[in-house]
């Protein structure tokens, strides 16, 4: 951001007899008397405007001009150029997110458990800076989507694309413990001061080759902070269940479904590693729980202010030198007044 300012502009009190002098040569010019008086001029009509007198009067135009250049740049005029170096200091964040049949259950807008996981992610992501993030999904086993990068793009477009487990070809299940120790290790060679798991599951651990306590001390272990969040209403549901009818169109049934967050398991998970347990069981629920996610981890952001000035008096001082010169000479010359 340019600035355009003076560095002394006091010196502009030097126009007071700035203005003295030309009112004091105009005066003197009202006021003097012709050393030659003439009965009739009639016959000296046609010197007018010839001879000297025009280049005097320029002349006089140029010392005036000269000393108001000279005032302007005792004034110092220069341009101040501000800018604002800034210093940010990233998060590591990995987001596991569970793609278990039951993240189809329509009890959530704008579709489902997993569509509103989804748009909540995008949102967050799009708010972050500096931050590298990596997204990790899970079902029956778990899967490393993407680790963490700056690329927000490349993670938007990988976020979009998620599927139920059986799209993503992972096995179906909820492997608590398997998905911590993965976005654990995604995080264990992190150089960043805070790392962060955001953990989003609808059920309790029912898969898997590491058991949740397992999984939540690797986690700890790394010193990463984890904030649980548990999506949908526990309690009697219907899952939709997509097949083909005779003719090779989709059908859509709905088989029921006793859905259970374990809500005991996931405060555990927040408590030990210093985080924050969340429930979410309704569509508004998630985009309140990241948006106060984003006020707890923020990026640490230092501003340095400088000012680099450019003076530009040189130029102002040249020219009136010059002009103060180009009088003097014509003075001393084409002016001189003498015997």
């Amino acid at each position: 951001m340019s600035n355009y300012l003076w560095g002394q502009p006091v010196a502009f009190l030097l126009l007071i007899p700035w203005f003295g002098l030309i009112y004091l040569t105009m005066l003197r010019k009202r006021t003097s008397r012709a050393s030659l008086k003439m009965s009739h001029i009639g016959a000296f009509k046609k010197w007018l405007g010839r001879g000297r007198i025009p280049l005097y009067k320029l002349n006089q135009a140029l010392l005036m001009f000269s000393l108001l250049l000279l005032i302007v740049a005792l004034a110092r005029p220069q341009r101040a150029d501000a800018k604002v170096k800034r210093t940010l200091e990233g998060l590591d964040i990995v987001i596991v997110l569970d793609i278990s049949d039951s993240m189809l259950i329509e009890d959530m807008k704008p579709i489902n458990r997993l569509e509103s996981a989804k748009e909540t992610l995008i949102n967050f992501i799009k708010q972050r800076q500096s931050d590298r993030i990596g997204v990790v999904i899970f079902a029956g086993e778990a899967f490393t989507l993407v680790p963490p990068t700056l690329d927000y793009q490349l993670i938007l477009d990988r976020v979009e694309k998620i599927t139920t487990a059986a799209s993503a070809r992972i096995k179906d299940g909820t492997a608590l413990g398997v998905a911590m120790a993965s976005g654990a290790a995604r995080l264990k060679d992190s150089q960043a001061k805070s790392r962060v798991m955001i953990f989003m599951t609808d059920g309790e651990n029912n898969s898997g080759t590491i058991d949740p306590e397992t999984g939540l001390e690797v986690a700890k272990g790394y010193g990463i902070k984890i904030y649980t969040i548990g999506i949908g209403r526990s309690g009697p549901t219907q899952i939709p269940q997509i097949t083909r009818d005779l003719f090779g169109n989709k059908v859509k049934r709905y088989q029921p479904f006793e859905s259970t967050v374990n809500d005991e398991l996931l405060t555990q998970m927040a408590d030990v590693t210093g985080g924050k347990y969340f429930r979410a069981s309704k569509e508004d629920s998630l985009a309140g729980i990241f948006k106060e996610i984003n006020s707890l981890e923020t990026t640490k952001i230092e501003d340095n202010k400088y000012t680099r000035y450019e003076e530009f008096f040189p130029y102002f001082a040249l020219l009136g030198l010059i002009l103060f010169l180009i009088y003097r000479g014509l003075q001393l010359s084409l002016l001189k007044v003498g015997p």
